[in-house]
């Protein structure tokens, strides 16, 4: 079923909920590959219901982002959502989403300052006002993410228990091509010779994986080896590598239980983002 009007989604809703079905929701912003159908299958595990947004979000994009030219194939991403068991697809327009002068915008302060935040201003407000209107829209009991995107899953769930919101947020683990490289809808912007320089990235997580697993606990060091892996590569130009704690997001010098390793990197002129979520039970 695929709806582009709130008021019929929200009567879809009540709907289902009148049978007691719990209600699952991926909000995407379409092109979808196989990291997008993980997480409609995770919805398919924890709920009865199954909902996914295709809505490319301009308040998300800085003045020199991607916006214009972002990969879209809506026909070929509703098709895949059938095929996965998807039961409700929202295809808003900008105008249905934002269909007067936007006064309001929900701001989760701190760990948006950093990562991807500190050099994308004003991104996260744009994903957090949209997923609240999302959250508002289909009051769902879960909602399922994308772990690739370590910071959003991080300010989603502070953004949903400062607020109150009842929903569930999901982290799903990334998922990677065979070489390696993780999925995302900007890798059809690198070239074929650039898509082989992209796997310097799972590359240079796999050597701090390497130094946690034979007991090495400094920062420092783990970041000293990744940074030294990425700048093999002449391609890839590194924009950050840190290591935080993955619920708050502050930077460690010792790691304990766990430990995120982020890094965002430009292969020519297309960004990329990968991490390794590690933890003492890993």
């Amino acid at each position: 079923m695929v709806v582009d009007k709130i008021k019929d989604i929200r009567e879809i809703i009540k709907s289902q909920k009148s049978q007691n079905k719990k209600i699952g929701l991926v909000p995407t912003m379409g092109y979808l590959h196989e990291g997008h159908l993980s997480l409609i299958k995770k919805a398919k595990e924890n709920s009865d219901f199954v909902c996914a947004s295709i809505f490319v979000n301009p308040i998300q994009f800085g003045p020199n982002e991607d916006y214009d030219k972002y990969p879209r194939d809506i026909e070929r991403d509703l098709k895949l959502l059938e095929e996965n068991g998807c039961d409700l697809v929202f295809t808003p327009s900008v105008e249905e989403m934002y269909p007067n002068e936007r006064l309001t915008t929900i701001t989760v302060r701190k760990i948006t300052d950093k990562l991807c935040g500190a050099y994308r201003p004003g991104h996260f407000d744009g994903v957090c006002t949209v997923v609240a209107k999302l959250f508002n829209i289909f009051t769902p009991d879960i909602a399922v993410f994308g772990q690739k995107d370590a910071q959003q899953v991080a300010v989603i769930k502070k953004m949903v228990e400062d607020l109150n919101i009842p929903v569930e947020i999901i982290a799903s683990p990334i998922v990677r091509d065979k070489d390696g490289l993780a999925l995302s809808s900007r890798n059809t912007y690198l070239t074929h010779d650039e898509r082989r320089a992209a796997l310097i990235l799972n590359k240079s997580l796999k050597e701090a994986e390497k130094l946690l697993a034979a007991g090495e606990r400094s920062a420092e060091k783990i970041l000293d080896a990744v940074r030294k892996t990425l700048e093999n590569e002449p391609q890839c130009k590194v924009q950050y590598v840190s290591c935080v704690h993955p619920d708050t997001l502050d930077d460690l010098n010792t790691i304990g239980d766990k430990a995120l390793i982020a890094i965002a990197c430009y292969i020519g002129n297309t960004r990329l983002i990968d991490n390794l979520l590690w933890s003492v039970d890993k």
